[in-house]
C-alpha cells in the first residue's frame, strides 16, 4: 500500500491586495489535490490524472509556503540575488493567457535558474529541478480580488505579499541537493 499524503498547514497572515476569502478558497482547492491524490494512489490500474492532481498539490504547497512569516523584503545581498535572476522577466512571463503556473527552478547540474510557463499543473515541468519561486496564474488564486484584465495587479499583490526569506531557502536547500 502506497504511503497517504497529508494535507499541509499553512500559517498565511493576512495579505494586502489578496483577500482571507481567496485564500480559503485556494486552501480548499489544494485540501482537494491531496484528497485526490491519495484516492489515485489506492487505485490498482494507472490512472493518467495522477500527474495533474500531484503536482496540484506540490505547487500549492510551494506557492502556500511563500506567504508564511508574512511579507519581508527580496534580500538584495542573499545568494539569490547574486543570480541576476530577472524580475520584470518573470512577471512578464506569469502574464502568459491560460491557465497554469510561473515557476523559478533550480537546476544543479547547470547550476543556473530556469525559468518555465507551466499549463494547468503538469505540462511544462522541468524534470528533476527544484522549484524556487512558484507563482499560481489560475483563475482561483485571483478571481476573487481582481478581474481577467487585472492579472498585473494581483501580480503585484503576490509579490507586495511575498517572503522573499523562504525564496532564499528554497534556492538553498536546492543548492544543496
Amino acid at each position: 500500500m502506497a504511503k497517504t499524503f497529508e494535507e499541509k498547514k499553512f500559517n498565511i497572515p493576512k495579505l494586502n491586495g489578496i483577500s482571507e476569502k481567496t485564500i480559503e478558497v485556494h486552501l480548499g482547492l489544494y485540501a482537494g489535490y491531496v484528497k485526490n491524490v491519495n484516492e489515485l494512489l489506492q487505485e490498482k490500474e494507472y490512472n493518467r490524472r495522477f500527474p495533474f492532481e500531484f503536482n496540484g498539490m506540490r505547487n500549492h504547497e510551494v506557492y502556500f509556503a511563500h506567504f508564511e512569516g508574512g511579507p519581508q523584503p527580496f534580500l538584495s545581498e542573499g545568494e539569490f540575488a547574486k543570480t541576476g535572476f530577472d524580475l520584470d522577466k518573470f512577471k512578464t512571463m506569469a502574464l502568459t493567457r491560460g491557465v497554469g503556473w510561473a515557476i523559478v527552478y533550480y537546476d544543479p547540474i547547470s547550476k543556473q535558474l530556469l525559468e518555465a510557463w507551466v499549463d494547468e499543473h503538469h505540462m511544462g515541468i522541468l524534470t528533476g529541478l527544484s522549484p524556487i519561486l512558484v507563482l499560481d496564474m489560475w483563475e482561483h488564486a485571483y478571481f476573487t480580488d481582481y478581474t481577467p484584465g487585472e492579472k498585473k495587479k494581483y501580480i503585484e499583490a503576490f509579490f507586495a505579499n511575498l517572503n522573499w526569506q523562504n525564496v532564499e531557502q528554497n534556492f538553498s536547500n536546492a543548492r544543496q541537493k
